[in-house]
């Protein structure tokens, strides 16, 4: 076909922003690529199995919980951060929560007021499930 490319990744890609000086009250869920520049008081998660992404700018604030496949975080979060796949901490981050990721990118200046939790597997809505079941038993 003439114009035969393959989409680009999800992590490339952004299809919604939430601008500068915006406010939402509630949970968003979103597909594709999101980028927030305000404030979110709320849940912040993707929807769907495809892969999502979410990028924080450096005046982006979410207060709650952020369950998405790809984030990079330049902003501040008050919850728990988890990713199935990455996440990347950038110099003007703050943390406030334990942060799940799979592969963890943390630049110098970046602020985690909790833990860093690597986790393998994939993730639902209560959280992680194991990829697979180790027993420690022995």
């Amino acid at each position: 076909m003439f114009f035969s490319r393959k989409p680009s990744k999800p992590q490339n890609r952004i299809d919604t922003l939430i601008g500068a000086g915006t406010k939402v009250l509630g949970d968003v869920s979103f597909s594709g690529g999101l980028r927030v520049d305000g404030l979110v008081k709320g849940n912040v998660t993707m929807s769907g199995d495809e892969p999502s992404t979410l990028v924080l700018s450096e005046n982006a604030k979410i207060e709650g919980k952020i369950r998405v496949s790809h984030v990079v975080v330049n902003g501040t979060v008050v919850g728990p951060v988890h990713a199935t796949e990455y996440v990347e901490l950038q110099s003007k981050c703050h943390v406030t929560g334990d942060v799940f990721y799979k592969t963890l990118e943390m630049h110098m200046g970046a602020i985690v007021e909790g833990k860093l939790v690597h986790e393998e597997g994939t993730l639902s809505q209560e959280g992680f499930t194991p990829a697979t079941a180790v027993d420690q038993s022995a």
